[in-house]
């Protein structure tokens, strides 16, 4: 009964935590507390024996690989006894120094059990801090990779936003890029262009206008039944399509000018031409973090004023005599008034300067009616009236059931009778084809660069601006590049030690393992716990 407990006590296995091996080790006093004291000693006679080895490829590996341990001075001694055989003498024992050192190292490590201790050690120390140090330093290598091809998609992204909005602004100018400033002045020459072409569209609004004048004129009568004239209702676009884009003496006094003496197109007070405003009720909105210059709109969004309402609502406008237009003034000028009341319409543009009598237009009279901001604005002002115009007609006329629309203007002129609703489309057609003219990106610059000499640097200046972001951010996706490049270099360079590492440690664990069971007659030794799951 007593060998069978001893033989079922023999085949229980011996379970050890490895966190807890050292301690275990030393509580069943097969180790010393001290043990680190004696280690250290060992250490000093390894560092010397090393000095002095022979050309053994597996000496080699084993001195050249991790942290020599007791167990690699057992094979070395092994390996020792072939490669110095020849001096060993009759009694067995070795005259060669080699041989005697470690012979000397073994035996300093079997005593009190300081190489398994030590061996527990390192053990633990793998498991809890080697290993793991290796895989945080291989996972943040591999994160670094992701987050360096992440931001290098989108540094190039952005490069490429910014190269093309620097192209598409240049293409609006009609510009190359070369050479911003010079070709921004150069543009400037095709301002006259641009005017005649302005004046040759103005002069095909004369049917439009007389359209205007005569529904006015009918919703609207005057008490002594006289028919108003274009000239009442929109008085600058008038002037230019009978007159052409003159100067603004010849506008205020009626007379062409004996002589014109132009400003200079370098104004030296550049705060005075800057506050020139030009009223296009645009905003352009730039983003901060691309660098825009305040005051430079590109045309992204345009805004024309107080939002038109024209409304989805189809029903009948009452045309009645009890109609009363005279309870707002409409204002579409800076100066000039529309009065669609009782009274007769006044039209006055109101201009401060004296031009003189002396038939010499300089300063802003010497101006054209287009490059002043103040009648310029007047002619944008009736443009932007006769488009709301037409625009409330066309929503008046889209019910084409409604008999009282199809009736109601059979007393009056016969421009309005014959009118479709096609004919009024192709009417706001000409007026918007004017409006986006006027408001487009290279023409709204083109005034603002004749006005203030600073505008162009600063144009200049949010271009140019515009590409550098595009280089910074070419320049920032290289050095993504080249530190993704490194992170990856040094997870192939860490990839290895950790498999040698894991490999090493798994080798000692099965080590301490045999070592443990030889003291308790050949049972087997199960070290437990995250070393088997490394």
């Amino acid at each position: 009964m007593q060998n069978e407990g001893v033989s079922e006590q023999q085949s229980l296995p011996i379970d050890i935590y490895y966190n807890k091996l050292l301690e275990w080790l030393i509580d069943r006093r097969h180790c010393q507390s001290k043990w680190q004291d004696l280690a250290l000693v060992i250490r000093e006679k390894i560092n010397e024996a090393i000095q002095d080895m022979p050309a053994v490829d597996e000496i080699m590996q084993l001195l050249s690989g991790s942290y020599i341990n007791y167990f690699h001075c057992e094979r070395i001694v092994e390996l020792l006894k072939i490669s110095e055989s020849a001096t060993r003498n009759i009694f067995g024992r070795y005259s060669s120094k080699r041989m005697k050192d470690w012979l000397e190292i073994l035996q300093l490590y079997e005593a009190d059990n300081v190489g398994l201790a030590e061996a527990s050690h390192m053990l633990i120390r793998n498991v809890n801090y080697e290993i793991p140090s290796l895989k945080r330093q291989i996972a943040k290598s591999q994160q670094t990779q992701r987050d360096c091809t992440r931001k290098e998609s989108e540094y190039a992204l952005n490069a490429n936003n910014f190269k093309d909005k620097y192209h598409h602004i240049c293409k609006q100018m009609g510009i190359s890029g070369t050479d911003i400033r010079q070709e921004l002045l150069l543009l400037l020459k095709d301002l006259p262009t641009l005017y005649d072409d302005i004046r040759g569209k103005t002069a095909r609004l004369t049917d439009i206008l007389y359209y205007y004048a005569a529904f006015v004129d009918f919703i609207s009568p005057r008490k002594d039944e006289s028919e108003r004239q274009s000239k009442e209702l929109c008085p600058v676009i008038c002037h230019i399509i009978e007159h052409g884009n003159t100067s603004v003496y010849q506008w205020k006094t009626g007379n062409i000018p004996t002589l014109i003496i132009n400003p200079d197109q370098v104004n030296e007070n550049t705060d005075n031409a800057e506050s020139s405003e030009i009223n296009w009720d645009i905003t352009g909105e730039t983003s901060k973090d691309e660098g825009a210059i305040d005051g430079i709109n590109f045309g992204d969004n345009i805004d024309y004023g107080e939002n038109i309402d024209f409304g989805e609502n189809t029903e009948t406008i009452d045309y009645g005599e009890n109609i009363d237009f005279g309870a707002g003034n409409i204002d579409y000028g800076d100066e000039q008034t529309i009065d669609f009341g009782d009274n007769d319409i006044s039209s006055e543009v109101k201009i401060e300067e004296d031009s003189g009598d002396d038939g010499i237009a300089q300063g802003n009279d010497a101006l054209t009616m287009l490059d002043y901001p103040q009648t310029r604005n007047n002619y944008i002002d009736e443009i932007l009236e006769l488009q709301a115009f037409l625009d409330q007609r066309l929503k008046e006329m889209e019910d084409d059931t409604n008999i009282l629309s199809s009736n109601q203007f059979q007393s009056s002129r016969d421009i309005l009778q014959r009118q479709s609703r096609d004919s009024v489309q192709a009417m706001k057609n000409q007026v918007d084809d004017i409006d986006s003219l006027l408001t487009s990106v290279k023409i709204q610059n083109l005034f603002l660069i004749k006005a203030s000499p600073r505008y162009v640097d600063r144009l200049t200046e949010s271009l140019q601006h515009k590409l550098k972001l595009s280089e910074k951010m070419q320049a920032s996706c290289k050095a993504l590049a080249e530190r993704r490049q490194e992170a990856a270099t040094l997870q192939s360079e860490l990839e290895p030690k950790l498999d040698v590492i894991v490999t090493k440690t798994k080798q000692l664990q099965k080590q301490i393992s045999e070592e443990i069971s030889k003291k308790y007659d050949n049972r087997i030794v199960n070290i437990m716990g995250e070393v088997n799951s490394i």
